[in-house]
């Protein structure tokens, strides 16, 4: 499965990295191109107008089809804003929300969205069968 993220300050694309996994960096060079396989994405914690860009690309094409959860990188200082964009993400796309982390994660988080990815996967190899 395709990791789709955003980074802005590192944080995420250094999540995404220790993950190991098939990524594609969202920017606003590419957000309008399209996907044809099962993805999750992972969003930082901004503005809507910083972050659109992560919904222009669910939205191209039939790249939602395809979307199959969302993680959130962000700050446990936000309080109740901890993680919102990717909370946002999962109620508009009605997908699950796989796990919220902080900053760049821990080894835990790593395993977790790893162990959910291939939950996900397993999922769908039973019910195409």
């Amino acid at each position: 499965m395709k990791i789709v993220y955003m980074s802005l300050t590192g944080q995420t694309q250094k999540f995404v990295s220790k993950l190991g996994m098939d990524s594609l960096r969202i920017t606003m060079d590419n957000s309008f191109q399209p996907i044809n396989e099962p993805y999750i994405v992972i969003a930082p914690t901004y503005d809507i107008e910083v972050t659109e860009i992560l919904n222009d690309f669910i939205e191209t094409a039939d790249n939602q089809s395809y979307l199959r959860g969302v993680c959130g990188s962000g700050n446990l200082n936000f309080s109740e804003l901890y993680c919102f964009t990717a909370k946002d993400l999962a109620k508009a796309y009605q997908v699950p929300l796989l796990l919220n982390f902080e900053f760049q994660g821990t080894l835990n988080d790593v395993n977790i969205v790893k162990e959910k990815v291939n939950e996900i996967g397993s999922t769908e190899s039973s019910s195409s069968r």
